[in-house]
Formats: C-alpha cells, structure tokens, sequence
C-alpha cells in the first residue's frame, strides 16, 4: 500500500505501561514522518495531555482528541463535535450520583470533575494537568448562557463498576451518545455519531487522503472502528481479544516496543 497517513492510540499502544515512548518507539515512528507520511495521535485524552506525547516524539503530529470529538491539525481545531448539556445533567444524576462516583467533563482544551478521587489524582499526575472541579449544574447553566457545549465526558472506577456502569447505559433506549472503553477503568461517553473511526474518515477528507492509505494502531474497544476504518489495522499484543480478530495483524505488545515492530516493513 501507499501509505500517507499513520493513525496511532496513545495508551497502551504507543505509551508502555510506564506512561514512555521507548526509544524504538520514537526511533520508528520519526523515521516515518522522515518519509513525508502524517503521524496522527488518535486518543480518548484531552489536548493537553495528546501534546504532553507529541514533545516526547520531537516531531509536529495531528492531534484526535477527546475520543474523536476534536481534531486539531496545524494547531487549529479543523473538526469538534459536541453533546447537550442536557446528557450532562443526567448523566451525573442518575449515573455518577447514584454509583458514586466523580463525572469527568471535557470541552475543547479544558477538563473539569465533578469532584476528586484516586482515579482523577492518578491522571493529573499522568498528564500533569489538575482538572477544575466543577458543579454540573452551574457549568450547564453558564454554557447555555454562552452558547458552550461539552464534547465528551468519562466515568473512571474498578473494572467491575466500569462493566456494571456501561450494561446499565447501554440498556438505555433512545440514547444520543455511544460508550465505549478506553481501558479497564476508563469508560468513554460522547456523542452517538462519533467513534474514532469517524475521526479518522473526517481528517482523511480535510487532508484530502483516502482511508485505504490509511495505517491505525490500538489495543482497546475504543479503537476498534479505527482498526476497520483503516487500510491496514494493526492490533497491539496487548490488545483485548475482540480488536485482535477485527486487525489485520498483530504486533508486539506496548512493553515490547509493538509500534516499531508493525512499522518496520513501511
């Protein structure tokens, strides 16, 4: 294949388990932005935490933020999809409120929780940045008032309240918004007509390439679509059982270098 664009998850993919871009990693992947091919970072994080990555590869990447929602190319947001503050609502009312547990809200470059906890602690240590703890209620009046809506929000708790939280959401009907897992703990919720495939079929059209000159990497549910979007979609060692069978091959894990491994042969 001629490939032109490189589409890569962050965690558990390109990051090892100690949150590094292994020297073989970034040796691999700048040798490919050497070639002239694009390097996309296509992850459920913020902004902010995406260019924390992108300063450990040394190189100008296009940025898939926020599971998909906010796409920034050249340092200009070409691509944002948002939610009603409405979900917002209900979701830390009847799902964080009821299990307890905090609701994390993402709009553009910022992130606000409802309130902390070890989750939230252990990310802002991740990505040093320290989210605003925010009322959902006041921050959905004060978006309406300026006319601001939230691009996606996260539940994080222990796998089984993870699993227990994302059956009762998806038993919901008429729903606007999709889910889907990002890790173990990490439970995705944004809007129904957005996946990370989506994302990437959307910067394909802004930078006028096709999806079959199209590389993607990733280990969990929430890349799935961007395997299948993809022209080649390539499974982590490390990835769940269900993307290994959608990809079209499996690499190494992300403590074994995997991305160096499946980019040796392009």
């Amino acid at each position: 294949m001629h490939c032109r664009l490189i589409c890569i998850d962050i965690d558990g993919t390109l990051l090892n388990d100690a949150k590094e871009v292994l020297p073989e990693v970034k040796k691999a992947v700048r040798r490919q932005y050497e070639k002239g091919r694009k390097i996309a970072l296509v992850s459920g994080r913020m902004p902010w935490a995406v260019s924390q990555v992108e300063r450990q590869l040394e190189i100008d990447c296009i940025k898939v933020c926020n599971a998909g929602t906010f796409i920034i190319v050249d340092g200009v947001c070409v691509k944002e999809e948002v939610m009603s503050t409405h979900i917002m609502r209900r979701l830390y009312t009847d799902i964080a409120g009821k299990h307890r547990v905090p609701l994390w809200i993402f709009q553009g470059y910022r992130w606000y929780v409802t309130k902390t906890d070890s989750f939230v602690e252990k990310e802002t240590d991740i990505i040093k940045y320290r989210p605003d703890v925010a009322d959902p209620y006041e921050l959905a009046e004060n978006w309406d008032k300026a006319g601001i809506k939230p691009n996606k929000f996260l539940i994080a708790a222990p796998e089984e309240k993870i699993g227990e939280i994302q059956a009762e959401l998806e038993r919901l009907e008429n729903r606007t918004f999709a889910v889907a897992r990002s890790s173990g703990n990490y439970l995705e919720i944004f809007p129904k007509n957005v996946d990370k495939g989506k994302a990437v079929a959307s910067l394909c059209d802004v930078l006028n390439i096709g999806t079959e000159q199209v590389i993607a990497i990733g280990d969990h549910e929430l890349d799935i679509p961007m395997i299948e979007t993809a022209g080649i979609g390539i499974a982590m060692g490390n990835a769940i059982q269900e993307l290994k069978e959608k990809a079209d091959f499996v690499t190494l894990t992300n403590n074994e270098a995997g991305v160096a491994h499946a980019l040796q042969d392009y």
